[in-house]
């Protein structure tokens, strides 16, 4: 039974990475008119309170979007993805943090459309409640591999899937292969991101799955970030993100990212 919610690690290092990319990505994708079909094979359950006991407990965003929070004058995407935040934030004082869902909602054009896919209960009925009167958006409750079947090609041809497990199950790898290789024989040239953590004696790194990213040959971009001590997340040191078909547009841009995330 999954037990993972991310209301207890939103904001945190790896969040604040993650959804620099994600935000950039489809900010290049939307340079072109014609609409776009998302799908968020783990969606999670799309906003997060950061004074709620579940996000005091862990209080992981105190090392990813607190201190950037403060920041001014940074350059793109990093100014995108904060901006991105701050809408949440009306008020200029960090307390709601959006996940991946509320993310790519507030930047969808009437063209395009969003698909949400959650397996935990307790995530589904928030989502379903979140989005009830969204047209654009539909919420799909139960296991997003197997919705890719369903959704995938999309009717426009273009696309993009985020595939952002907790890593909770140890077949993840084997689960996240399998799919994405079913995923690209429908849709071979949709963009695909796929998150993982780096940890301590543990093997998630996208090039463990040669069966599907054999498919793609060089078309894959590779992102990783090494957290400082400070934003270490128990015995995750890091996170990546990889993605298959990255927008030109967006490929410079994001191979800066992991050195700037340093800094």
């Amino acid at each position: 039974m999954l037990s993972y919610r991310h209301g207890f690690h939103a904001g945190n290092p790896a969040d604040v990475f993650k959804h620099t990319v994600l935000v950039t990505l489809v900010g290049a994708m939307q340079e072109k008119p014609r609409g776009i079909v998302f799908v968020d094979t783990h969606a999670g359950a799309a906003m997060y309170d950061l004074t709620s006991l579940m996000a005091q407990k862990t209080a992981e965003y105190r090392a990813g979007i607190e201190p950037l929070w403060a920041r001014q004058g940074l350059d793109s995407p990093w100014r995108d993805y904060l901006e991105a935040v701050r809408s949440f934030n009306p008020d200029g004082k960090l307390r709601y943090y959006p996940g991946s869902p509320m993310l790519i909602r507030s930047m969808l054009r009437k063209s395009d459309r969003l698909y949400l896919c959650e397996l935990h209960t307790s995530e589904q009925q928030v989502l379903a409640a979140r989005f009830a009167d969204d047209r654009q958006v539909e919420v799909i409750a139960g296991d997003g591999y197997r919705a890719l079947e369903r959704i995938l090609p999309p009717p426009g041809g273009r696309g993009l899937v985020l595939i952002d497990p907790s890593f909770e199950l140890k077949t993840e790898l084997e689960l996240m292969t399998d799919a994405l290789a079913r995923a690209l024989r429908r849709f071979g040239h949709g963009v695909y991101v796929l998150w993982y953590p780096l940890i301590e004696g543990r093997d998630t790194a996208p090039d463990a799955m040669p069966g599907a990213l054999g498919l793609v040959g060089e078309q894959w971009l590779d992102l990783r970030v090494k957290f400082s001590p400070a934003q270490r997340l128990g015995r995750m040191t890091g996170c990546g993100m990889a993605i298959i078909n990255c927008p030109y547009r967006a490929r410079a841009v994001l191979e800066r990212l992991p050195e700037e995330f340093k800094s």
